[in-house]
């Protein structure tokens, strides 16, 4: 192959430059924007400035960082882990569908906001609400694709395994869940932000530690900066949980992943 025609860089890296690019740009257009119009701190902070009460208050916000990474961390593997039994409950019985199925829908379309008072009655504030928020609000993603995964298992591939003295449990271990891992992990993408929103939103409410709460108080002293900061630490670990996800995806499920990856190549 002539060595003139090969590309300098790959599809793939281009495709990464042109995301860190694209990022850069957004920032350095907000700052001149900013520079431009003189809006105040109060209204939008410029990202130099954000970035300078990181560097500052990172000593403080840190401890309240990994509180917040705890709390989602810990609620999120066990949504997703009750997400799991019950998606897999829902999607081998068509009775625990029609039973359970209106239950979650029933329950997911509460506001998480409404139940995290009752978690405070119950476990008083602190981190178990928390935890609980975050966790009742990244169930009902992981159940609806893992049921959803189960129920397109091909009905002639379970009837040929059976044929050959396969149980019920066998096609369900060795077909049913690698075929739904698919959409397990396109849960878990949604699963993650959504334990986020219900870590900050219980620690706004009822704890005394977290980045929501230090929002909540720098919004109450007009600290706008620090509000944009804490802002910035959620982006960065949501980003940091989604490619973790991400990564485990495609360890597990590159079969799945094969015709995307040349399409985009």
């Amino acid at each position: 192959m002539n060595e003139e025609n090969t590309p300098l860089l790959s599809p793939k890296a281009k495709r990464r430059i042109l995301s860190v690019l694209a990022l850069a740009g957004f920032f350095l257009l907000w700052e001149a924007v900013c520079l431009a119009t003189g809006v105040s701190d109060l209204v939008l902070p410029r990202p130099s400035q954000i970035a300078g009460v990181l560097v500052e208050k990172m000593p403080l916000l840190w401890p309240h960082t990994v509180q917040t990474l705890y709390t989602t961390v810990t609620g999120f593997v066990l949504g997703v882990l009750v997400g799991i039994v019950v998606g897999v409950i829902i999607g081998s019985s068509r009775l625990a569908y029609d039973v359970a199925y209106p239950l979650l829908v029933g329950f997911s379309s509460i506001p998480k906001v409404a139940v995290v008072p009752i978690f405070v009655v119950w476990f008083g504030a602190g981190t178990m609400p928390a935890i609980l928020t975050s966790l009742v609000i990244s169930i009902f993603p992981v159940v609806v694709n893992v049921a959803t995964g189960l129920a397109n298992t091909e009905p002639e591939l379970e009837d040929v395994l059976k044929v050959l003295g396969a149980s019920k449990g066998d096609v369900l271990w060795n077909v049913g869940l690698p075929r739904a891992l698919p959409y397990l992990f396109a849960s878990l993408k949604i699963a993650i932000t959504l334990s986020f929103v219900g870590t900050v939103l219980s620690e706004t409410v009822a704890a005394n530690k977290g980045i929501g709460n230090v929002m909540m108080i720098a919004s109450g002293n007009f600290d706008v900066p620090l509000v944009f900061a804490g802002l910035f630490i959620l982006a960065v670990l949501g980003v940091a949980l989604y490619a973790i996800s991400a990564l485990v995806e495609v360890r597990l499920t590159g079969w799945a992943q094969r015709k995307n990856d040349m399409a985009m190549a």
